[in-house]
């Protein structure tokens, strides 16, 4: 089974204080944790522990590629509150 998250679980993923840094794209939610670019759970002004659907489509030039050239872990999905 696969696990979900609400938004507000998912907040809890910031990757602050040792924390597990995790987002959701298109209801998607990846683990970003071992990532360097995603250190301290923040990357170029973005936060962990969000929704970045709309920032992923309207300021990254790269879009989700990067998430599928790095193999970055899906962990589950992303369900309304």
């Amino acid at each position: 089974m696969e696990k979900t998250y609400t938004l507000d679980e998912l907040s809890a993923y910031d990757g602050k204080e040792n924390r597990a840094a995790y987002l959701a794209i298109d209801g998607i939610v990846y683990d970003v944790t071992n990532f360097p670019a995603w250190a301290g759970g923040s990357h170029h002004k973005q936060l962990a522990g969000r929704d970045l659907t709309d920032a992923i489509k309207t300021i990254s030039p790269h879009g989700t590629a990067v998430l599928e050239a790095h193999h970055v872990p899906i962990v589950g999905k992303l369900v309304k509150d």
